[in-house]
């Protein structure tokens, strides 16, 4: 068990906004079986019984303010129930267990009691992925953390799930490497988080999303079981297993430990930056270079309306920013694909100091936090398209937007290419009647949120665009699951019912159908739960 100082010393969790004023209270009152509260308990005896059961096993809270922390995330709109001290729904209690046999007997306790079990760790998710939906039991990984091995002749860390972003590269960077996952939510994300919602660093491009870093996986399952997969750098024994947990949502399992592929600390980097006179120029610029086999650490071109706010724009152009890492030769040569791909479009040096400005700034929240408490509706959403569709993808889904009532702007970015396409990274803000914090500017701000998704969710899907690129599906976006998917949602929903056949993980998420109670989210046409 880690001492104090420990603790104190390593990244902890990150609250996403203030709660505003009085008692932190559940926003939903999910309908469910058993009780009406939402969690497979039926009397105040079967609540104590568990709590005993737990107490015995790992430290536990059933402190209100923990609670309310562990019953929400990043999600944009839960930050707006926030500043009325509301979260989406209360825990019964927090466990913390401290190693993976912890999780194991956690696991089983919950079983016994039939009480839905939601994983937490950094909880910077941005879709509602580890909001407690049925209230229940949350376990908090946190202290599950540190660097456990380092094998630096391969290239291989061995590394516990609840450990954030700079503890990991911290230790790594001791041996000299470097894990190469630098997500905006860096510093306030864990390992665990980024592979349950196969997330991307914004040095993808060079180093991949994090399912290619995975080398194996330590899961505990539903029943208990713990099981690891993977361990070599490739394989041809049936499908990938890890695979079916990387980008799960800790639906399917517990992943407590992790080994990531690493690579050895650059030698060099190089930066450049480029106006194009239209986006789509941009986008041709990035797909040749791609094709060509440059991939810089960063390739990122915002439209018009990112570049002038951010980005050193005009109003009209476009800027792109490159930046690589590596050996002198790669990196020479890979900005000088870059540069030939960008004169042959249009380009025009931008200053190089776009791409400082852009790395000084580009984990700064404050913006979102700023927006929400003037009262304004404001999200993101990206996914991922072949190039052949980026046009497309972007005219339809910037379209769609804007002709929402209440709609005040939408932008596009793309920050993460493939040798068949890219992710396409939107921005899109509506403005309400009123600037108060009340249950009527509440609900129609939750109104307006609604119908921005449903807008550029429904046209990027129809123009050609996937349903999510890295920030997972969680609760947001399990609406569209099936309409993504199409039949093979039914695979992913018998994997569900033959992992955790009494639906113990996460009930709720990615869409899946659940047995726990009716839905809070989205809410149906009256209002109330569905």
């Amino acid at each position: 068990m880690p001492t104090p100082s420990e603790t104190n010393k390593r990244t902890q969790p990150t609250p996403p906004i203030a709660f505003g004023g009085g008692v932190i209270r559940s926003r939903w009152k999910v309908a469910a079986p058993s009780d009406e509260e939402g969690v497979g308990l039926g009397s105040d005896a079967g609540v104590i019984a568990l709590l005993r059961d737990l107490a015995a096993v790992c430290p536990t809270s059933t402190e209100h303010l923990t609670l309310a922390e562990h019953a929400r995330d990043w999600w944009p709109l839960a930050m707006r129930w926030a500043l009325q001290s509301q979260v989406p729904q209360l825990p019964v209690v927090v466990a913390s267990p401290r190693n993976t046999e912890e999780v194991q007997r956690v696991v089983r306790i919950c079983a016994a009691h039939d009480v839905p079990l939601t994983v937490t760790a950094g909880r910077s998710g941005v879709s509602g992925a580890s909001i407690p939906l049925f209230g229940g039991v949350v376990l908090d990984i946190n202290d599950l953390h540190g660097v456990v091995s380092v094998d630096h002749q391969s290239g291989v860390v061995e590394v516990m799930a609840g450990t954030f972003g700079p503890d990991l590269e911290a230790e790594v960077a001791r041996h000299s490497l470097t894990v190469g996952h630098f997500p905006q939510s860096f510093d306030i994300s864990t390992v665990g988080g980024w592979v349950a919602c196969l997330g991307a660093g914004q040095f993808s491009t060079r180093y991949g999303k994090i399912d290619e870093m995975v080398v194996g996986l330590e899961v505990v399952l539903a029943d208990g079981t713990i099981i690891r997969t993977g361990g070599a750098p490739a394989a041809a024994h049936g499908p990938d297993l890890s695979s079916l947990f990387i980008g799960s949502e800790g639906t399917l399992g517990i992943i407590t430990r992790v080994w990531l592929r690493a690579h050895d600390l650059a030698p060099t980097r190089r930066k450049a930056a480029y106006f194009f006179p239209t986006f789509s120029a941009g986008v041709r610029a990035m797909r040749e270079a791609i094709r060509a086999d440059a991939t810089p650490a960063v390739l990122r071109l915002y439209d018009a309306v990112e570049s002038q706010r951010s980005h050193g724009g005009d109003g009209r152009n476009s800027t792109l920013i490159v930046l690589d890492d590596g050996d002198r030769e790669i990196v020479d040569a890979t900005l000088a694909v870059v540069e030939r791909c960008a004169r042959t479009h249009g380009a025009v040096d931008a200053p190089q100091e776009r791409v400082d400005h852009w790395l000084a700034h580009r984990n700064d929240t404050s913006g979102l936090q700023a927006l929400t408490h003037k009262g304004f509706v404001i999200d993101t959403m990206e996914v991922a398209a072949p190039w052949s569709k980026m046009d497309q993808v972007y005219g339809e889904v910037c379209a769609a937007v804007s002709a929402v009532r209440g709609a005040r702007s939408v932008s596009a970015h793309v920050s993460h290419s493939y040798l068949d396409g890219a992710c396409i990274y939107f921005t899109f803000v509506g403005q309400i009647s009123s600037r108060d914090i009340n249950d009527e500017t509440t609900t129609e701000h939750q109104d307006l949120y609604l119908a921005l998704w449903d807008a550029a969710q429904r046209a990027a899907l129809h123009a050609g665009g996937n349903l999510a690129h890295h920030h997972g599906v969680g609760l947001n976006r399990g609406r569209f699951m099936r309409e993504a998917l199409g039949d093979a949602f039914d695979v992913l929903v018998r994997m569900k019912q033959a992992l955790d056949p009494n639906d113990l993980l996460n009930p709720g998420k990615l869409g899946l159908p659940t047995a726990r109670g009716e839905m809070a989210f989205p809410p149906s046409p009256n209002g109330m739960a569905r």
